[in-house]
């Protein structure tokens, strides 16, 4: 396995002890109501627990005030017993205090008997997943990757992505071997129903940029949904604009099948691939290649282990810039 992860903590996890009580009921959730008619949106930090862009964001809007000016806004620490433990000594400690709270948004799970910290906390924050119309979640990712947007790929998605408009990737498809993650809950991933969720990967865990990313993506968010105005979101944005925004759809993920599988190169994502056959991995001593031409990569896991999903592979969407 590729020692890739020995990356600088250039992020400080803000202090988020003064957002414990809110007005909602629940620990570290606090919703806006403007008093106008709109949308009923949500933003969500920290489902990973080392993941501090997302606090970063929140907090952000809570110190400058940044309020809906229509519709209401519920903002959400939502792991805060892993967010709580970080220690930029041993970043890569925190992501959950007991299981992965981003793999346990199905029914069998939820509604089951098993108990953990972040099934404990998912229960208590279900009725607001099952009352919001639009939901953006805020992580980071383990490589220096360019930020990229995570729908399932459902057209109501596309669409919305699109009228975010950052950042300037938007990949289509499935999460991970095992479990639903977030957006994909019922509510939001029923072509039916015109609830929306959209995950955002601000960048590096712990990479200053990742924090910007993740302040404009909030911006941007609540400026397609009419929340705040686009001056606003100029007076605070932290990046320079998006000119366009590329759509790939996912056609391949691929699971580690062995306990020899490293990479042909230190990728750390959205490389581009003009021809099929270009060597990505190797598994057991078997070359994994790109299955077709212009392939990207999406989202490289270098510390995934046998049975993880290691990559994705996209194909740019039709008509996709």
């Amino acid at each position: 396995m590729s020692a890739t992860n020995a990356y600088p903590v250039e992020l400080k996890a803000p202090d988020i002890s003064a957002y414990r009580t809110g007005n909602t009921g629940i620990d570290y959730v606090h919703t806006f109501d403007s008093g106008k008619p709109g949308p009923d949106a949500m933003i969500n930090a920290v489902i990973h627990g080392n993941e501090l862009c997302g606090a970063i964001a929140v907090d952000y809007l809570m110190q400058r005030d940044i309020r809906p000016t229509r519709g209401k806004l519920t903002i959400a620490f939502v792991n805060p017993e892993a967010y709580l433990r970080f220690d930029p000594a041993h970043p890569t400690k925190t992501r959950f205090v007991d299981e992965d709270m981003n793999r346990v948004w199905t029914q069998e799970r939820l509604n089951g008997a098993d108990s953990s910290v972040e099934l404990r906390r998912a229960r208590e924050l279900r009725p607001l997943y099952d009352r919001v119309e639009r939901l953006l979640d805020i992580h980071s990712m383990g490589t220096y990757s360019d930020p990229i947007m995570l729908i399932h790929g459902l057209e109501k998605e596309r669409r919305f992505t699109r009228e975010i408009g950052y950042p300037a990737m938007i990949a289509c498809g499935s999460g991970h071997v095992e479990g639903l993650r977030l957006i994909e809950y019922a509510p939001f991933n029923d072509p039916a129903s015109d609830r929306i969720a959209c995950l955002v990967e601000c960048g590096q865990h712990w990479a200053k940029s990742s924090g910007d990313v993740a302040i404009d993506t909030a911006l941007h968010y609540l400026r397609a949904l009419d929340m705040i105005s686009a001056e606003t979101l100029e007076e605070h944005r932290k990046t320079d604009p998006v000119d366009a925004v590329t759509v790939a759809d996912v056609t391949h993920g691929y699971a580690i099948r062995t306990d020899d599988f490293f990479f042909s190169e230190n990728f750390k994502g959205l490389e581009r691939f003009a021809k099929a056959g270009a060597v990505i991995a190797v598994d057991g001593g078997e070359e994994i290649v790109t299955p077709y031409d212009d392939c990207i990569l999406v989202m490289p896991n270098h510390r995934a282990v046998k049975g993880q999903r290691a990559f994705r592979l996209a194909r740019l969407s039709e008509g996709a810039g």
